[in-house]
């Protein structure tokens, strides 16, 4: 299973998987030196990766504090899913269409795991096929510019997909969803994969919007 992997990264590669990751939390400081000495460069190439991953939307500059890691609130988690069920949608679509059979048996063999994942409650391990799953997805669709975009709106709020992965029941529910997809990708029907796709992520916004109601009663 592909993991997420700063092998041969540049510094604002190898800073971006450590913000992935969870090395470095939402809201924790990222100081030049430190970083500098972790990833053997200068404070240049530093200033650089930071100012890159702040045009990404994964970067901070707080007043008194300078780079931060960026907190991306409910409302805007949200956004970002309601913009991503627009441009997914149209990636499983492409998916579908495509005709090279071998590519479309890897997501069968993906979600296979995510199956062996959900049995084992091994919920981390399914937060990573997920990505893995929505990933090989986009690359089969073999839409560049849709792809690009997605990719850098689920960068964004790749702490709460960590949470829903880990929500009690999620991984059930969203199991079945991405079955729907995958078969209807092999299939090769483009409207059910569009469709099953928009389904998956309109539960994702509408989970998001349940904690939203939770913490403002709070």
């Amino acid at each position: 299973m592909a993991q997420i992997s700063d092998e041969g990264l540049t510094p604002t590669g190898r800073l971006r998987v450590d913000i992935l990751k969870g090395t470095f939390a939402p809201g924790e400081r990222l100081i030049e030196v430190a970083l500098a000495d972790r990833y053997s460069v200068g404070r240049g190439a530093v200033r650089a990766a930071l100012v890159e991953l702040r045009a990404e939307g994964l970067v901070d500059m707080e007043a008194n504090r300078g780079a931060v890691v960026r907190r991306i609130g409910l409302e805007e988690a949200i956004e970002i899913a309601e913009a991503r069920k627009v441009l997914e949608a149209l990636l499983a679509a492409r998916a579908a269409s495509n005709k090279d059979p071998a590519a479309k048996e890897t997501l069968l063999e993906i979600v296979e795991e995510m199956r062996d994942s959900v049995a084992a409650a091994d919920n981390a391990r399914y937060s990573k096929l997920n990505r893995l799953l929505h990933g090989r997805i986009w690359e089969i669709s073999q839409h560049r510019v849709a792809k690009d975009l997605v990719a850098n709106l689920r960068d964004r709020s790749a702490h709460h997909q960590f949470r829903l992965a880990v929500m009690p029941g999620r991984s059930e529910e969203s199991l079945q969803q991405h079955i729907a997809i995958v078969d209807a990708i092999v299939a090769g029907n483009a409207q059910d994969a569009e469709d099953a796709m928009r389904d998956h992520l309109e539960s994702v916004i509408q989970v998001l919007g349940r904690w939203s109601d939770m913490e403002v009663r709070v």
